[in-house]
């Protein structure tokens, strides 16, 4: 069972947010409070809980800062934001902050859990949102030149790889994708990742910012 402490000053969104976690058989909310320093001060009074989820725009220690400090004190402890703020500096900030993930507010059921588990698995995570914005940032970059065909060879790529990578550029879901190409979700869950592996990217957005800038994907 993952515990999850949440992090959000806005009491009814805690409880929306929480109501979709505990949803899941694999997944606790142990707790939530309503600011960085409500949370610090529960981090040094309880167990350390396997996943802090907090939001980032929180008066006195917003949560960047929470983050930073919570990974300080706390080395083996996994942080994500979960937001509405898509800014890609704000992005780096929370990365460099040592966040593990970034999900949004906005995103579906589906990608909010899909995104949670990744963390705690140890992986990264970025929203498909976000990653999206990246993607057109670095359309505009000239990319690599390198034989496709060759490419998908030296990579192990597979026609049904390439098939599910297209849809995972174009922003859909795992189970989205699952249902355009009548896979479960969970084979095209496996995919992503082994695509992960196979280009050794960090997250998704590095695995299509890869595939678009060695012309994988047009």
């Amino acid at each position: 069972m993952t515990e999850i402490l949440l992090v959000d000053d806005h009491n009814l969104v805690r409880n929306g947010i929480r109501l979709i976690l505990d949803s899941c058989n694999d997944l606790f909310v142990v707790d939530e409070v309503g600011s960085g320093e409500e949370a610090l001060d529960y981090l040094e009074k309880n167990k350390t809980p396997d996943l802090v989820l907090t939001d980032i725009n929180m008066k006195e220690i917003d949560g960047v800062a929470l983050i930073h400090i919570a990974k300080t004190r706390f080395p083996d402890i996994r942080a994500s934001v979960l937001s509405m703020i898509e800014d890609s500096g704000v992005v780096v900030d929370a990365f460099n902050a040592g966040a593990d993930g970034y999900l949004t507010k906005s995103t579906d059921y589906t990608e909010l859990l899909f995104g949670v588990n990744q963390v705690v698995q140890g992986k990264k995570y970025l929203a498909s949102s976000i990653a999206m914005d990246i993607i057109n940032k670095y359309s505009t970059l000239i990319p690599l030149t390198y034989d496709k065909s060759d490419l998908l060879k030296r990579y192990e790529i597979n026609e049904r790889e390439l098939s599910v990578l297209e849809l995972i550029s174009q922003g859909h879901t795992n189970a989205q994708i699952a249902d355009q190409i009548f896979l479960s979700k969970r084979t095209i869950e496996g995919i992503r990742q082994h695509l992960i592996d196979k280009t050794r990217a960090k997250n998704t957005a590095d695995l299509v910012r890869f595939a678009f800038q060695n012309k994988l994907l047009e």
